[in-house]
């Protein structure tokens, strides 16, 4: 533990309050640290740093005081993390240890930052650089001991649609006592945000009436909407099994045709259907609404949009065109720039799958005088020549597991 004397003196076997968290530590021995160098002294005034070892329950931004004094300082402030990377146990015995020692290193180095993404299927680790990661494995490695090994981090893509598209689709099994039956008839469109549900829409040459009698506004976990609206009139399909489609449309929803990646931005009309009196059941217009949607899904003009980052980048200004024609070549798009003390500011939107180890390059590019700083911006559709590299790479995927 390294600690900075903030007021007075600390010396050996000094008892200390820990005021962040209300406990006590005792600091046995002080050392002066100069690299891998290290040497005990029995005393440190003000503004000496130094280190301590085998604290207990003290940790990053914890403020020590001597007993009867509650001073706590404000928590540092961290950089946002630059760097991206998956991690994996060689030996998957080794996940919940893996876990383990990731929580333990945040606590020491908070601006390790641990991603457990379901969605991803990946643990992605942020940090300040590649060698910043670099030294985060060797400690996983030698101190914890567990082999591990970095993958490139794959992107959070999304999928959605360009134009309406009809689909029908009937769900029927018998299998001897009480069979299941249900049949769904459903329209969808791009959604865009303020835009009104229709009464009238013309599909394949044929226009289809929309009596919207009910309308439902869903804000989806993973960005963007679901708007669902219940067009049954003459009671072809009860209202009761309404809930159910929806669900069956969730369902895919949350496992894009292309890349099965989260859906997003759809507007879906149910508008017509059949029940059977015995076999229908909420089963039957679940798996029906499904399979409608992912037909209709799929002639709808599907597209892949990407994630696109806010990037600012200081350069001095010897450097500006070789990070610029960088950027370009990663399909970024510049837009503009200004200077601040002494240095050129370059302001673009870059694709997050363009960014990967953009720091090591922009260090390489610069002989490391330059720094930068992202932020999420939006989700656009990737260029055709894109969407066919990532769907290709996707399906290779799947082919492997």
């Amino acid at each position: 533990n390294y600690f900075r004397v903030m007021s007075g003196k600390v010396s050996e076997n000094f008892d200390a309050v820990n005021t962040s968290n209300g406990t006590k530590e005792r600091l046995s021995q002080i050392f002066a640290v100069a690299g891998k160098n290290r040497s005990r002294v029995p005393e440190m005034h003000a503004g000496d740093i130094g280190g301590f070892v085998k604290l207990k329950n003290t940790k990053t931004n914890h403020t020590l005081n001597a007993p009867g004094n509650d001073w706590k300082y404000e928590d540092m402030m961290f950089p946002a993390p630059k760097y991206r990377a998956a991690i994996k146990p060689v030996s998957e015995s080794d996940e919940e240890k893996l876990g383990e020692a990731l929580n333990r290193m945040h606590q020491e180095d908070p601006t390790i930052l641990v991603e457990y993404s379901k969605e991803l299927k990946q643990i992605i680790i942020h940090g300040q650089g590649e060698y910043h990661l670099n030294i985060l494995k060797w400690h996983l490695d030698n101190i914890f001991k567990i082999d591990t090994q970095y993958l490139a981090p794959k992107i959070p893509y999304r999928e959605t649609i360009t134009r309406a598209a009809q689909a029908d689709y009937r769900h029927k099994k018998q299998s001897g006592g009480a069979g299941q039956f249900g049949e769904v008839h459903m329209i969808i469109e791009p959604y865009e945000e303020g835009s009104e549900a229709k009464t009238m829409m013309k599909i394949a040459g044929k226009e289809i009436k929309l009596s919207n009698r009910d309308l439902e506004e869903i804000e989806l976990p993973w960005g963007g909407k679901l708007i669902y609206v219940n067009c049954i009139v003459g009671g072809s399909i009860d209202a009761r099994f309404m809930p159910a489609i929806l669900k069956g449309i969730m369902e895919k929803m949350e496992v894009g045709p292309l890349t099965g990646s989260y859906a997003r931005d759809i507007r879906v009309y149910v508008y017509d259907g059949k029940m059977h009196s015995v076999d229908s059941n909420e089963i039957s217009f679940r798996l029906a609404g499904r399979n409608a949607f992912s037909t209709a899904f799929k002639n709808a003009g599907p597209k892949i949009l990407e994630p696109v980052y806010d990037v600012e980048i200081m350069v001095p200004s010897d450097r500006m065109g070789d990070v610029i024609s960088d950027l370009q070549g990663r399909r970024g798009m510049v837009l503009g720039m200004s200077s601040d003390k002494g240095f050129e500011v370059v302001r673009a939107k870059v694709p997050l799958a363009e960014m990967n180890k953009y720091s090591t390059a922009l260090s390489s590019l610069t002989g490391g005088r330059a720094m930068y700083t992202m932020k999420f911006a939006e989700y656009t559709q990737v260029p055709g020549e894109v969407q066919d590299a990532v769907i290709k790479a996707y399906e290779a995927e799947e082919e492997e597991e």
